[in-house]
């Protein structure tokens, strides 16, 4: 009887078990596309899958004109265009490329304590003026006149003269110096972030401020934002002066508070009724056109 040995005898090249498994433990080659792919996710931290990192602001922009010889640049901001009440504070700042603070980013990522701290050192180490647009600016000439008003004077209030402004939102501002709009410019430039910082954590302290003489509204809570904190006390109490007389919550409250502020607007699209005089000498012939 023949047997078939070729199980217990293997051929000559055939691989053993113990090639066979250690082939299949062995690693892929890696393409450098994957090398790259795996370096980027050692990068990535455990447990934070599908967070998407933010670059904070840079002195890219800034380094760039300096290269070119335009010095001083400055980098302007607001705080306090959507609140109820207070004022707007516009601030503009010219960093010392040689001591530059770290942590600067838009004021809107950073704690109120993170923002304290770096206002004292931009401070201490840059170029700073401020300007407020107040109530009675913004009712009379609009929330973005009024802004850019103020951020135009915090660039004039500046110790040394910009040759370039850099400014956060698509208004340019009539300045003799150039002026460069930025959207976003907060969380870009970085200029635009240390003036973010400075006009948020002076309009928060102003508002502090205006809460001791207008107890009951919760200012140094919300700093006059709409908040149903703050709309629940403006139609308790009814508006300050603190509070912008066109904004409509403001307006509902001072209907209720005070009517007789309030003036009455005309209903443009309201039907009105026309009466129409027929002379009675005069005889119309409706024949004479048939």
């Amino acid at each position: 009887m023949i047997r078939d040995t070729s199980a217990k005898n293997p051929a000559k090249d055939a691989p053993t078990k113990a090639a066979a498994k250690k082939a299949a433990s062995a690693k892929p080659a890696e393409t450098p596309a994957a090398k790259t792919s795996a370096v980027k996710a050692s990068k990535v931290p455990a447990g934070n899958k599908g967070i998407i990192a933010i670059a904070p602001p840079s002195f890219r922009r800034e380094r760039a004109l300096i290269k070119r010889g335009v010095w001083p640049v400055a980098g302007c901001d607001e705080a306090g265009r959507g609140p109820l009440a207070g004022p707007v504070v516009a601030a503009a700042v010219i960093l010392d490329p040689d001591h530059i603070p770290r942590g600067i980013d838009d004021s809107k990522r950073l704690t109120a304590e993170e923002r304290e701290k770096l206002f004292d050192k931009i401070c201490a180490t840059a170029q700073v003026s401020v300007a407020v647009a107040s109530p009675s600016r913004i009712d009379r000439d609009n929330i973005l006149r009024a802004s850019l008003w103020a951020l135009k004077r915090a660039v004039v209030a500046l110790p040394e003269t910009p040759r370039h402004v850099f400014v956060d939102g698509r208004d340019r501002l009539d300045t003799e110096c150039d002026c460069e709009a930025v959207i976003g410019g907060d969380g870009i430039v970085l200029s635009i972030a240390a003036a973010s910082i400075v006009a948020k954590v002076t309009r928060d302290r102003l508002m502090c401020a205006l809460a001791q003489d207008c107890p009951g509204y919760g200012f140094e809570q919300h700093k006059g934002y709409a908040v149903p904190e703050h709309l629940e006390a403006l139609d308790r109490l009814g508006p300050t002066i603190h509070h912008r007389s066109f904004f409509a919550p403001v307006v509902a409250a001072r209907a209720k508070h005070m009517p007789w502020t309030v003036e009455p607007v005309q209903d443009l699209f309201a039907a009105t009724a026309v009466e129409v005089q027929v002379d009675a000498a005069v005889e119309i012939d409706v024949s004479a056109n048939l």
